[in-house]
């Protein structure tokens, strides 16, 4: 193992006490977390165990959810992001997010990706524009298989390959974190292994935080792994120790099937 492995990346997240209220139902339970820069963290757990309304916690998605309530903290590079000053449509652009159903927009596959950089302004001519464009579609593994067609419809795309347009969608506003809802759940298994190599390129520029159903998933493409259960945030470590040292009696019946 080189230095630069025993090194602890640094924070780039940070949640304390985080509680999420739908109307009267609470759905979050006090969670406490640290996401470290350059790596991807996995949220595992059962379906309806708050991954989910945590993950858009961090992006404030919640705000369009009549009557969700978010209490605690959460802080990006040390900046609260529930602070009455802050810039909603910013902190999107900072903390991109990629969905479940791949959902591109009806337009062009360079429409898609020049949609974010031309409503914040970022290119300054169509040079620039055309620039972005072409860089995000490159790290999302996607620029080779269409820049014959760009002008074409994205909707006209494999499910596979909507997603890396989504996720060329999210890369092209320059954000620093990316979150992504359990991404391959609607692509066959080969899609789904692009989507995990690309991940595991992107993460030494971003920082990752995904959702996903599937543990074999999270082993593969994660270094850092947060168990929820019920609302509750049940354990959290580096990902090998999570899969096969865990702590936690509930983390181990889940990791061995008995909870589901």
């Amino acid at each position: 193992m080189n230095a630069a492995e025993l090194v602890e990346p640094s924070i780039r997240l940070t949640a304390r006490d985080v509680t999420v209220h739908y109307g009267a139902k609470q759905a979050l339970h006090g969670i406490s977390i640290d996401i470290p820069d350059h790596a991807v963290t996995a949220f595992i757990g059962p379906s309806g165990c708050g991954k989910s309304t945590f993950l858009r916690c961090i992006n404030r998605m919640n705000d369009t959810i009549e009557g969700a309530r978010v209490g605690g903290r959460i802080e990006l590079d040390g900046q609260d992001i529930y602070a009455p000053d802050l810039d909603v449509v910013e902190l999107r652009a900072r903390v991109g997010m990629v969905f479940q159903k791949p959902n591109p927009f009806p337009k062009s596959i360079y429409d898609n990706v020049a949609y974010g950089p031309r409503i914040h302004g970022l290119a300054r001519s169509k040079a620039d524009l055309d620039e972005i464009v072409v860089s995000s579609l490159r790290k999302a593994g996607l620029f080779e298989e269409v820049k014959d067609r760009l002008n074409e419809p994205g909707t006209g795309l494999s499910g596979g390959q909507q997603q890396r347009l989504c996720i060329a969608r999210a890369i092209a506003v320059g954000p620093e974190v990316i979150l992504m809802d359990e991404p391959c759940s609607a692509l066959d298994p080969i899609a789904t292994a692009v989507i995990e190599e690309l991940i595991d390129e992107l993460r030494e520029n971003y920082t990752i935080v995904i959702v996903t159903h599937s543990m074999q998933q999270a082993a593969r493409v994660s270094q850092k792994t947060a168990f929820f259960h019920l609302g509750n945030l049940i354990e959290q470590g580096d990902t090998e120790d999570i899969f096969t040292n865990p702590v936690n009696k509930q983390t181990q019946d889940y990791i061995m099937g008995r909870i589901g």
